[in-house]
């Protein structure tokens, strides 16, 4: 699964950190508690956001397995997290690094999920994260992975799923049917069967309580204002370009909408975030 480019993934990254819910975030880390050590892989990693953003947070040593089909998001991620880093030492493969107290050894694995969502699984965990993943993947990808998941009773931490709720100022004419078409795109194979899209916060939840997983879910909307005009502007040009693919709305509406959406002066975009516990 391509298609997501490093320079897409760090204009959102502010927005994805301020985003993320506070109340699961606070399970997640009373989950943590006083572990001296935590095992962490976080799946369709991109260029590291989710790490930059959540291992500050947590205990002093980690170590993070960053996995990606995507090898150049995998050197990007190399490369900007040995940016953030106090101190860094490695290769192409694994690095550690010192972020104030923290110490973080990191891998890079660059893997097809598709094929073998087992894989995740190949060294001993604590913890899976992950970041704007589980819309992209099927539900039978999901169901597999859920087995797996609980079959090994780790937690799952996931982000920022999209739950197509779209909320546009000033609103436009268009609005109701270029999100009905995006949607559809949505749904497409993303390289892992049919997507889930926007139902895949709740079909993720269903997967994991019929594994016995105590299940919590919160709200963690992009919330964009004038500030964020790049971000806007590039939203509603992927947005439009999604569409075009479908044919389902006319081309001359489409430029109508996009010229109104790069102005725009506020969207809100639902996503939803998600903490699961074996029983």
């Amino acid at each position: 699964m391509n298609g997501f480019s490093a320079e897409w993934l760090a204009l959102r990254e502010p927005i994805d950190h301020r985003s993320i819910n506070e109340e699961l975030r606070a399970e997640l880390l009373a989950w943590v508690g006083q572990r001296a050590h935590v095992r962490i892989a976080d799946l369709g990693s991109g260029s590291g956001s989710n790490l930059r953003g959540l291992a500050p947070l947590l205990p002093k040593s980690q170590h993070w397995r960053l996995m990606d089909h995507d090898e150049a998001l995998l050197d990007h991620a190399n490369l900007a997290i040995t940016a953030w880093a106090d101190e860094f030492a490695g290769d192409d493969d694994r690095i550690s690094v010192r972020i104030k107290d923290k110490k973080l050894t990191l891998d890079f694995v660059q893997a097809d999920l598709a094929e073998e969502p087992a894989a995740v699984f190949d060294e001993p965990l604590d913890l899976v994260t992950a970041s704007a993943f589980f819309d992209l993947v099927s539900e039978e990808w999901i169901d597999d992975f859920c087995r797996e998941l609980a079959a090994r009773k780790l937690p799952l931490y996931a982000v920022l799923t999209y739950d197509g709720t779209e909320t546009w100022t000033p609103p436009h004419d268009a609005d109701a049917a270029m999100l009905a078409a995006f949607h559809v795109h949505q749904g497409r194979d993303k390289g892992f069967g049919p997507a889930a899209g926007p139902q895949a916060a709740a079909i993720l939840r269903r997967a994991l309580e019929r594994h016995g997983y105590r299940v919590s879910t919160g709200d963690s909307p992009w919330l964009l204002e004038r500030p964020h005009r790049a971000l806007i502007a590039e939203l509603a040009k992927g947005s439009a370009a999604a569409v075009r693919e479908t044919g389902q709305v006319a081309p001359e509406q489409i430029e109508a909408w996009l010229a109104a959406r790069r102005e725009a002066s506020a969207c809100e975009i639902g996503h939803i975030d998600l903490f699961a516990l074996p029983a």
